[in-house]
């Protein structure tokens, strides 16, 4: 859970106010004689401290400042009060981004990708672990190379699914999901890859000209939620950037059962994969905000 110490404190600019020492979560600072000191020996160098610090006088050492600093727009590094954001643009940016599936033929510079992943990196993670990883597709040639991997595997899957009495075995040792596949997803993959034999449309990256494929390398605590919200993160920055994003579960899904697909892009196996996002200029336009399904919604009091 904790990591090295990395905290350094400057006793010149430390003016005995304890903020930092209240506010560290793994108790790594105390005071001493009227100054901060670093006495523990576990951090989850989350940057508390330093971002309390009236002075400045703190530092994180594990802490990478060129990540905050973006090359497609101009950031403002100041921090920003509870309760001071417009929640309503807020809401107006979360319910306006859609899942889009039709881009222009217009490349994404890389360095907007780059920001995108830094972005992507600002998310929550459980125990400040960070052990996302990002993996760029810039071009769409780079796409369709894991979109033609991706389909292979759905061409074996397809053939499998299609053996009636395969199904009825996989069911019968209480391995269900190839008869569940057959019966709520082969149609649609196999329409899918005969208009691609026959047309060329992709229906997989619905014609995206770059990607971002978020993972989270071994022993994070709760790895898929921390790559989800790092994705989260991208899809409402891209929108906000002009881009149409859409999350390709099925590209995922592939890699989840075949990790020589993510080998294919440069990923290790040791890491694990959460979550393909498809990026491009969009080739659509809303009139209107679309809503939600009510969900189930409880209350409990003691």
């Amino acid at each position: 859970m904790f990591e090295k110490v990395t905290t350094t404190i400057d006793e010149d600019l430390c003016t005995g106010c304890a903020l930092c020492v209240q506010i560290c979560p793994s108790k790594a600072l105390s005071m001493q004689d009227g100054k901060a000191a670093v006495t523990g020996k576990g951090s989850l160098n989350c940057g508390h401290c330093m971002a309390i610090c009236p002075t400045g006088a703190i530092t994180v050492g594990a802490i990478d400042d060129s990540m905050s600093r973006f090359v497609s727009f101009q950031s403002d590094r100041k921090w920003l009060p509870y309760g001071e954001f417009d929640t309503t643009q807020l809401v107006r940016l979360m319910a306006s981004r859609r899942s889009c599936r039709n881009f222009l033929d217009k490349p994404v510079a890389q360095s907007i990708l780059e920001d995108l992943v830094k972005i992507g990196c600002t998310a929550p993670s459980a125990t400040n672990c960070q052990l996302w990883t990002f993996t760029a597709l810039p071009t769409r040639e780079a796409v369709m190379v894991l979109g033609k991997e991706v389909r292979g595997f759905y061409l074996k899957l397809n053939s499998m699914a299609e053996n009636r009495w395969l199904r009825l075995f996989m069911k019968l040792i209480g391995k269900p999901e190839l008869d569940r596949y057959y019966r709520e997803y082969f149609e649609l993959v196999k329409e899918g890859m005969d208009e691609f034999d026959r047309t060329g449309t992709d229906r997989l990256f619905h014609g995206a000209p770059s990607a971002i494929v978020v993972g989270c390398k071994a022993g994070a605590t709760l790895p898929k939620e921390d790559s989800m919200l790092a994705a989260q993160n991208i899809l409402l920055t891209a929108h906000s950037m002009g881009l149409g994003s859409c999350l390709i579960g099925m590209a995922v899904e592939a890699m989840k059962n075949e990790r020589k697909l993510q080998r294919v892009i440069g990923i290790p196996d040791e890491e694990t994969i959460y979550a393909v996002i498809a990026l491009g200029y969009p080739d659509e336009f809303y009139q209107r905000q679309a809503g939600r399904k009510k969900p189930v919604v409880r209350v409990f009091e003691r």
